[in-house]
């Protein structure tokens, strides 16, 4: 592929590459909801969960790369996000953490490794906190686990040209099209107090992690992943060179081959237990 969008301009202007067609696509209904998600591939799962205020759409440079590598992917678009609906309540990772299992469930999924991006990455490790039995690992991109893992945003044009993106997408595929301004302010409410985990709660978490941030991430603090790192039993952290929050889009080749490694380690449990 040798692809690099440093400065997010093909992202502002086309978005990722398109998903490929999936062998199945529906709808889950769960706790007042409607959660879409797309199937690739057949294999030991992979479950991408997107960053918040994205979509599975986001993933486009992933999913083709991790099929090809033999796995099932699963892409879900978060709760309010993307394809999926969403009822009044406040949004959390807790809740959209059940609705993963959900979606697991629906498919028959009784374990998988996860990617998680940004908001999903927070998904997934709470979703590894709170039912380790379903999560085989957790690549943890670019996410904090308490608030104060977060730096001050400084505005740029490459987060300008992101947030256009996002605002695009939310009009063509939501079914609330107009409320985006609404959207973005519901899940900055989640982001600026969630979620609040501790280091005795990060200490108890027992499934394999990699800690993943780009070395020049607009959002989270270095020392964070670090403290992450050290705080998650056997967690590994890996700076992306060259990259920031956009890794995915950026250079999905690079981002990609460490995916790939993380995936091929984990899913091994995945195998075994399916035999």
């Amino acid at each position: 592929m040798n692809l690099y969008d440093d400065d997010l301009t093909q992202f502002a202007e086309h978005g990722a590459a398109l998903l490929p067609a999936p062998d199945r696509e529906d709808r889950v209904e769960h706790d007042g909801a409607l959660i879409w998600y797309a199937s690739f591939g057949s294999g030991p799962p992979v479950i991408l969960l997107h960053g918040g205020l994205g979509h599975s759409g986001n993933w486009g440079y992933q999913v083709p790369a991790l099929v090809a590598a033999g796995h099932r992917v699963v892409t879900i678009d978060s709760r309010g996000h993307g394809r999926s609906t969403r009822d009044d309540r406040p949004y959390s990772y807790e809740l959209m953490a059940s609705d993963v299992v959900a979606v697991m469930d629906h498919l028959s999924l009784d374990k998988a490794a996860f990617v998680g991006w940004s908001d999903g990455a927070c998904v997934a490790l709470v979703l590894a906190s709170k039912a380790p039995a379903r999560v085989a690992g957790v690549f943890f991109f670019a996410c904090n686990m308490d608030p104060g893992g977060t730096m001050q945003i400084e505005p740029s044009p490459l987060l300008d040209r992101c947030f256009s993106r996002h605002r695009k997408d939310y009009a063509m595929l939501s079914a609330t099209p107009a409320d985006f301004d609404q959207f973005v302010s519901a899940v900055g409410l989640m982001m600026r107090t969630q979620p609040n985990y501790t280091k005795e709660d990060l200490g108890a978490i027992e499934v394999p992690v990699t800690v993943a941030l780009g070395e020049h991430d607009e959002f989270i603090k270095r020392e964070h992943a670090n403290y992450l790192a050290d705080a998650i039993p056997g967690a590994a952290l890996i700076i992306l060179p060259g990259v920031s929050h956009f890794a995915p889009l950026q250079r999905p080749d690079e981002f990609n081959a460490t995916v790939l490694a993380f995936i091929a380690k984990v899913s091994i449990s995945v195998r075994t237990d399916d035999q």
